[in-house]
Parts: C-alpha cells; structure tokens; sequence
C-alpha cells in the first residue's frame, strides 16, 4: 500500500480555503525559509538545494541545483519562472499558483538571492486567469510585507518580480520558445547549442529557467536541509512530488507522493488515493508522465513512482501527469485525440513536425471515423519513424525541441499495445466502441 509518512512539502495548507492569502501563509510558517535564506551567504543557500539533489520538475527532470552551479562563474542576469502548462492532463502548476502563491513567490526569491539576481519574470499560462490574479495579489502582498523590493528584511539584497502571462500557446512551455515570447517575438525554439539559456537566455545574457514545483520546494528544503529533502524518496529522485492523476478513476485529482517509495498501483488504487477504476472495470493502460509519454499497461503497475525506474522501462515521469484508461476505453481516439493536441500546437517551424504531425491527425481521423485502409497501420508507423527514427525512447531528434519527436509516442504505443483494435475500425468502418 501506499507510504502516507512522508510531509507534504508543496502541499501542506491543501486543508485550507484561504491558502492562497498571506496572512494564512505567515500564521503556517510562511517566509521563515527567506528569513533563514538571507542570514547565510548564497553560495551555502545553493549548496542546500544542490545537497537535495532537487530535480526539475518541469518534465526533464535536470538538478536544479546542478543547473545553478554551471552559472556561478558567469553571473546570472536574471531568473525566468516556467508556469506555462499547457499539455492535458497535467495540472500540478495550476494548482500550486491558484492555492500556493506564496510558497512560489518565497521560493523564487530564495533562488534569486542564490543566483543573486535582482530580476525575475515569471510566465504563466494565459488561461491561468484566477492564478494569475493570485499569484499578483501575492507579489503586491510580499512587497508590501518587504520580502520583496529594496532591502528585503533588512538584508542589502534587492529583487522585483514581474508576472508575464502568455497568449495560449503549448509551445511557450518550450524553455527557449518562451524567452522568445518574453522578448516580444513568436515563440519559436532556438537551436541549442549556441542558445542554451545559462550560456545565451533573455536578451542575450545568462539565464536560469525554473519550474513553478521546483520552486515551491525550495522554502522546506531551506528550513529542514538539503539532506532532509534528500532522506525522501531513493536513488536520484528525492523528495515529493506532486501528481495529477486522470481519465478512469474513482478519485481524479492532485496528490503529494514520497517519490519511489510508492508505485502506480498505490496511486490508482489505493482508497485514499484513485480509488480504483469506476464499476469495477479492469485496467486497459495508463500514460505515465504527460500525454507526449509512452504508454504503459498493467504488468507496469507496481514500478515505482522514480525518474529513472520509469525511464529504465522506456518512458518518463514527465510532467507528473498520470491518465488511465479503462477497459471500456478505444485507444485510437485516444491517440488521436493527443496526436490532434500536437498537430494544433506545432509552432511550424520544423518540416518532420509541422507536416508530420498533420498527416498522422488526418490518418487517425479517418480510423477513428470511417474511411480507414488497412495500409494505414503501416502508414502510421512509416510516418512516426520519418519524425523520430528508430521509433526509440527517447526518441531520436529530428526538430529543434522535443514536440516534433515526441508526437509518434502515443500512436506508436497503441498500436504496439492494440493493433487489433486499429484493424477491428478498418474492417467496422469506424469506431467499435461507439
């Protein structure tokens, strides 16, 4: 079963309606990590979240504290906040700006005197329209309480914050795409290298871009030490992780999880946590990290909830993001309902993605509504090699980011796991299911 002995780190004032107002965050120990962040110098602030071996939890899943340490020789210019979740079914970021502002705005400016750095611009999901006004109301209410502006706390050190929302698009969650929406331009990806944002970020200048999790960590990691954070978890996933868990579950929804110490069974199954799958239906399969992830089924349900348990099965923890499908489900609407989000969201500046990825939407679209040829599973598959060769996970790269790439996951899953299926809506002309 699962472990509940871990502390909720990023979720503590879940139980509470005003979560989201500074004077519950102060009454729950709220800015007393800055109080502690800025008596120490900041080179021992960073080597705290670099002894909590704090992964990225923006889906690549990179140290944070390693991703500061390269910087340290150059001085950074400023540090960018990735709030821009735009993929389905993952919703932890949306969660923590509407119900834990305060822990986000803390968290950055811990990592701004880390860096020291007296800019930050954090770029939220325009759609995010409640999150937003929070986590505004939470910079008016930090500034007026003087853990923002000149002279935080009496400390010498000094930090503005800026929130940037963005114009709907997936993309923009791409590091590079989104400081080129910061900088007023399309948010198209840069080719890296030369345009690694610690070496070439915002304007041109040294840049550390984070994750809203990642930062909401950093205020207990501070109070309770890098090693305790690190005592969480095993291996190099530590600490807690929050998890959207979706699709055919009794209990849908947002849960804080010791990383590695529970599985997926535990959070799809567990009463206190999914519940189980409604009326007593059977697993199909679930996507493990964010819909851009390969598919799992059953026989993958006791792996452990760690970056690189699931990575070792040839898929990742991503974003968080757990869909599960029942026995009831089709799983080529589901593929192609993910390869239409991709198709819609490809920014078009890379031929395997902006064209590929049409084609594979058009293809499922005929599948899944009549039309489909029993050369189209073979299709699907020559199409999905031609974006990423090998038909690998990782997958190989053929586009400037990973979108391109990551689109034939889903197809390629299904009809690895569910060929027959894809063959039952050539020979019925559509959909079985419906």
């Amino acid at each position: 079963m699962a472990s509940f002995t871990a502390p909720k780190i990023v979720s503590s004032r879940s139980e509470f309606t005003d979560s989201h107002t500074l004077s519950r965050y102060v009454a729950t120990g709220g800015f007393e990590g800055l109080k502690k962040a800025l008596s120490m110098f900041p080179e021992a602030v960073a080597s705290e979240v670099e002894r909590a071996s704090l992964l990225g939890r923006g889906g690549a899943g990179f140290p944070a504290g390693r991703k500061w340490s390269m910087l340290r020789k150059a001085p950074v210019s400023c540090l960018v906040i990735n709030g821009d979740e735009s993929e389905p079914a993952t919703f932890k970021d949306h969660y923590l700006v509407e119900r834990e502002p305060h822990q986000l705005v803390e968290g950055i400016i811990i990592a701004s005197y880390a860096l020291q750095v007296s800019q930050v611009f954090i770029f939220l999901r325009g759609e995010f329209a409640l999150g937003l006004e929070r986590v505004q109301q939470a910079l008016n209410d930090a500034y007026e309480y003087g853990a923002l502006g000149s002279n935080i706390m009496g400390s010498g050190f000094s930090l503005d914050i800026v929130v940037h929302p963005g114009a709907g698009a997936y993309i923009c969650g791409e590091e590079t795409a989104l400081i080129e929406a910061l900088e007023g331009k399309r948010g198209f990806p840069r080719i890296k290298p030369p345009f690694f944002p610690a070496a070439i970020g915002l304007y041109g200048q040294p840049t550390v871009v984070n994750n809203v999790e990642t930062m909401a960590n950093l205020p207990w990691i501070i109070n309770n030490g890098g090693a305790a954070f690190a005592a969480l978890g095993g291996g190099r996933s530590t600490g807690t992780r929050l998890f959207a868990l979706s699709g055919q579950v009794n209990n849908p929804g947002m849960y804080e999880l010791e990383m590695v110490k529970n599985t997926f069974r535990d959070i799809i199954f567990d009463p206190a946590l999914g519940g189980g799958i409604p009326e007593g239906r059977k697993l199909k399969a679930f996507i493990p990290g964010g819909v851009s992830a390969p598919w799992f089924g059953p026989e993958h349900l006791d792996l452990p909830l760690g970056q690189d348990e699931v990575a070792e099965k040839a898929s990742m923890l991503g974003s968080g993001s757990i869909v599960v499908l029942d026995d009831a489900s089709c799983a080529v609407r589901a593929a192609w309902r993910i390869t239409k989000f991709f198709s819609r969201e490809s920014c078009g500046q890379c031929t395997p993605c902006r064209e590929g990825s049409g084609w594979l939407e058009r293809i499922m679209f005929r599948l899944e509504h009549g039309g489909g040829r029993p050369e189209d599973v073979e299709l699907l598959l020559d199409l999905c090699d031609n974006i990423a060769p090998g038909l690998s996970w990782p997958p190989q790269q053929t586009t400037i980011c990973v979108l391109g790439s990551s689109i034939p996951s889903s197809i390629t899953s299904a009809i690895t796991m569910f060929r027959s299926e894809f063959e039952a809506h050539v020979t019925n002309d559509g959909c079985p299911h419906v």
